[in-house]
């Protein structure tokens, strides 16, 4: 696409070639390491044609796209040159038994303006799609986002031809506030409203309309050739907003979703709420005669401004005649939810296919484990708790501790946290406090999420993939059950729980942590709509990482905090190097190629 952030890659031919001979090694070595060196900073953009800050990445909006192998450890140095904290969290990516690389409030301490702090984390066991963002201080409404791809081992086949190419889009609502600016309108009980605009990979809409857009806003092209067959990964990225996506005259087949390989269907439009990630594959079988329109717009927003808002890029063939024309492609009817619930429900796993071990991914047989757990969980609309605005997740506003929720179990530091959240909403007024829940290691549990608010949340659970076995309009019951879908319910880290309905979820604490479950909608996450679910694993766990080394460390244990320059730095590597895990065959190849340079 042109003007989005390329992927990391190495320019040198001769760094590849140690590349090759490091990968030729792979009979003498563990899983492959990668480093990277990130800086986070403001940078100055205009996506809607008014001149604004945005959060950037190596000087990239959006950033740059982080594309390993199943498997591959990944070490990210991550420089914060904002004015305020910084954390990224890895939406999707589950840090198995290692919570300590999370990167939000309840597991690591912020890095501070002006340091450094080195994520370490294996992409375990995992294929797919996947999206990073900053997750404190309402900075993803500033950008500081960007793709995640994760490629399967050769050993692992692929349900579908090798595509042809492979675009990565970031559809995002827009807004022309700073972060700092929303967030204290959040704060000040002001709602911020239907977006400015959508962008699509950081770029405002293609001049398609005088009254939307004019020439001088830069838009986004994604050049394709006529016949081929291109993996589109598409993610919102955004705030607030469901986005309808869509390709003028082009199908869209959906292969996969947050990790998870699904039946192969067509659709002409997907609805991807906030926080959400899906693959298609979209063949170019058009005449190329023209360019064609990219769509991303808003879904049930119910404002007039929606239509002005919607996100515009151009497909372009290589033998394009002329520019794209004609209406927009049609979107769904606004506010019909039952056909975006239908469209949901149509999502199903593909059982048949590899996953990320050489098994089939759908021989885990969900349908037929035993419930340990049943947790209701009920959001509500913002509501003045002790004077101050906040939403609440059964009746339990979640307030950040000083010292992170991890810190303190790792400690045995009382007080930080209660493990008592409530199963269902308790008959009392709502209140502040830090409440945990207490999961069962290899437990399995059973969560059904109740929207009493008239706006489509997402619900995130990092750490895992859950099935999503059931979805409908109003109340959960008991007798609920009988709907669900015990055979091929697909498995991924965020769904969408629609106003006035209820979704359920089933997933197995198999993964020994601390993990975030938040209503990824930023605003209401921002004002209390989340909680963690605490995993201990009651075995002594040798695999399961220990405290890293180069831990921030603040609020109670703010004493055990070393200088900065004495924690780890890999701030002199490259932007990005591949290395094996044996340090003598990268110190031989290092030779051999300081040797080749003379």
């Amino acid at each position: 696409m042109r003007c989005s952030a390329p992927h990391l890659c190495c320019t040198s031919s001769l760094f590849r070639f140690v590349v090759v001979l490091l990968s030729a090694t792979c009979c003498l070595a563990a899983d492959p390491y990668v480093f990277f060196d990130w800086t986070v900073s403001y940078l100055t953009a205009s996506p809607l044609g008014t001149r604004q800050q945005v959060i950037g990445i190596n000087g990239l909006f959006p950033g740059p796209i982080l594309n390993v192998t199943t498997n591959w450890n990944v070490v990210m140095n991550v420089k914060n040159d904002l004015d305020e904290p910084l954390l990224l969290t890895w939406n999707g990516i589950q840090h198995r038994k290692n919570s300590w690389q999370d990167g939000v409030l309840g597991t690591n301490c912020p890095i501070p303006s002006g340091w450094n702090w080195t994520y370490e984390f294996q992409v375990k066991d995992q294929i797919g799609s996947f999206f990073y963002f900053p997750s404190t201080n309402f900075q993803r409404a500033a950008g500081g986002y960007g793709g995640i791809i994760i490629n399967n081992r050769d050993i692992i086949p692929v349900p579908f031809a090798l595509p042809d190419g492979d675009v990565t889009l970031l559809i995002s609502d827009w807004f022309t506030k700073t972060h700092k600016k929303l967030r204290k309108d959040v704060e000040s009980k002001i709602d911020f409203g239907a977006p400015d605009g959508i962008l699509i990979n950081g770029f405002g809409p293609f001049p398609y309309s005088r009254e939307v857009a004019s020439n001088g806003i830069p838009y986004g092209t994604i050049s394709v050739e006529p016949g081929r067959t291109y993996r589109f990964r598409v993610h919102n990225s955004g705030i607030a907003t469901s986005l309808n996506f869509r390709i003028q005259n082009h199908n869209l087949l959906l292969v996969e979703t947050e990790g998870s390989y699904t039946i192969q269907q067509n659709y002409m439009n997907m609805d991807i709420h906030v926080g959400q990630s899906f693959s298609f594959l979209v063949t170019m079988d058009q005449s190329g005669s023209n360019d064609y329109y990219i769509v991303a717009s808003p879904r049930f927003a119910n404002s007039s401004s929606s239509v002005k808002a919607s996100g515009v890029a151009i497909l372009h063939y290589s033998n394009s005649q002329g520019p794209a024309s004609g209406p927009l492609p049609d979107p769904p009817v606004e506010l019909d939810t039952s056909f975006s619930m239908n469209q949901a429900r149509s999502i199903r796993l593909n059982v048949s296919a590899g996953a990320a071990r050489p098994n089939p991914q759908g021989s885990f047989k969900y349908g037929q484990i035993t419930v340990t757990d049943v947790y209701v969980i009920v959001n509500r609309p913002p509501e003045l708790i002790d004077g101050r605005l906040r939403t609440t997740l059964n009746g339990i506003s979640y307030l950040p501790p000083s010292t992170p929720l991890k810190l303190a179990q790792q400690y045995n530091i009382s007080g930080v946290y209660k493990l008592d959240f409530p199963k269902r909403p308790m008959n009392r007024h709502p209140k502040v406090d830090t409440s945990v829940i207490n999961g069962t290691f290899k437990g399995f549990m059973e969560i059904i999420f109740q929207n009493s608010e008239n706006t489509v949340k997402s619900y995130h659970l990092d750490g895992y993939a859950f099935f999503v076995v059931g979805m409908d309009v109003g109340r959960w019951t008991e007798n609920s059950r009988s709907t669900y879908n015990k055979g091929d319910g697909v498995a991924r880290s965020t769904t969408q729980v629609f106003p006035g309905a209820w979704t359920a979820i089933l997933v197995y604490l198999d993964n020994a942590g601390m993990w975030n479950l938040r209503i990824d909608n930023l605003a209401s996450w921002y004002l209390g709509q989340e909680v963690y679910l605490s995993v201990v694993n009651p075995d002594i766990d040798t695999s399961e990482n220990s405290i890293p080394e180069n831990t921030i460390y603040c609020g109670r244990l703010s004493p055990l905090q070393k200088d900065q320059a004495q924690r780890v730095n890999f701030s002199s590597s490259p932007q990005s190097i591949f290395v094996t895990s044996k340090g003598i065959l990268l110190a031989l190849f290092a030779i051999l190629v300081s040797s080749l340079a003379r």
